[in-house]
């Protein structure tokens, strides 16, 4: 089943600080934002640190520490994954790149489309008026096969193309491996959450967010939490600029050498009944260099309904969500601005104490 979705074609932030700017054009200036400078983050939590290795060793207190994150964060760095070293620097080398290409050959060969989220761009572009985030990114649908553009992987230059293809089967099989860890943290018995992964669909989004003279009046991107089941993201540089919003605060999530940052998709939420929880988070900018990131998504294939798992809802805990259709979720999330996590509502059961 085909995707779709569209967002207005804007113009290349990249390309518009390679002229010396001074202000920022006022379709990019955001006034109205949460303090994005964190001036103290000595005494901020930091966000939870998970062990693969341990995970799959059996080790009881590192489940109970993903069971728990899950719960409280829904966000963690991955550490000890087992993805090659050489293949995680070959993409961090390859996307760096694929920025840098000619914007004639973007825009030739990689640009979106009406009608496309794919492509060069930016999403949840709605209105001419919108504010636009101080960032380009690509999106590419990579699995399955059917759902790719027709052009836009095989036109992505070697080896990064050959790197990318290789990438994305292995970030797939971490994925369910992680997903497997979590369906034995929530004890059920059927592996019904494993199987969900059977028709996964995955795209990737690679994020370029230029240097900004005035960080503090844009936003690289906006609040949101992600839409799928399991996102894992590659920090491609060192430079910081992911935050998560816990307890009211704006967590800054801080570069650690050969991890993955993982965070819980609105689909996991549904599922799970809301024992596991998506969290909203943002991107910021730096004013002196780039920060550059892959974000792979998976998500359930369109043709699923998604709800809560009849194994998660008790006497004590009824149904917090209504079921939905995959495909509806999906086309009602990218019809929309970004706005926090706002578009569980249209699925969440309002109780009588709520009204």
């Amino acid at each position: 089943m085909a995707l779709e979705a569209s967002s207005i074609i804007v113009p290349s932030v990249q390309e518009l600080i390679k002229q010396p700017i001074t202000e920022i054009p006022e379709r990019y200036f955001h006034s109205n934002q949460d303090t994005i400078v964190v001036t103290n983050t000595t005494s901020l939590p930091h966000v939870p640190i998970i062990d693969l290795h341990k995970l799959l060793s059996d080790d009881s207190a590192e489940l109970e520490k993903l069971d728990q994150t899950c719960k409280e964060w829904g966000f963690f760095q991955l550490i000890n994954h087992g993805v090659n070293t050489s293949l995680v620097e070959n993409m961090k080398i390859g996307v760096e790149q694929f920025f840098n290409l000619p914007m004639e050959e973007k825009k030739k060969k990689f640009w979106q489309t009406p009608n496309d989220i794919q492509g060069f761009g930016q999403l949840f572009v709605v209105s001419e008026e919108q504010k636009l985030e101080w960032a380009d990114m690509f999106y590419i649908n990579t699995l399955p096969l059917d759902s790719r553009h027709q052009h836009l992987i095989p036109s992505i230059p070697t080896p990064f193309r050959d790197h990318l293809e290789n990438y994305c089967l292995v970030v797939k099989k971490l994925a369910i491996t992680i997903i497997g860890r979590m369906e034995k943290a929530l004890k059920i018995k059927s592996n019904e959450l494993v199987e969900l992964f059977d028709d996964i669909n995955q795209g990737m989004r690679m994020n370029y967010y230029p240097p900004c003279p005035q960080p503090e009046n844009v936003i690289g991107l906006n609040p949101h939490s992600d839409m799928g089941m399991l996102t894992i993201l590659l920090q491609a540089n060192d430079i910081e600029g992911l935050q998560i919003r816990k307890d009211g605060q704006w967590i800054p999530v801080q570069p650690l050498p050969n991890a993955f940052v993982v965070n819980l998709g609105d689909m996991l939420e549904i599922f799970t009944n809301g024992i596991y929880r998506s969290i909203e988070h943002r991107g910021i900018v730096n004013s002196k260099k780039e920060r550059i990131s892959i974000a792979t998504f998976h998500r359930l294939n369109m043709s699923r309904v998604i709800g809560p798992t009849p194994n998660l809802i008790t006497a004590e805990r009824s149904a917090l969500f209504n079921p939905i259709r995959v495909a509806d979720y999906i086309k009602g999330y990218l019809s929309r601005q970004l706005e926090g996590k706002s578009y569980l509502d249209v699925v969440r059961i309002q109780k009588e104490m709520d009204k």
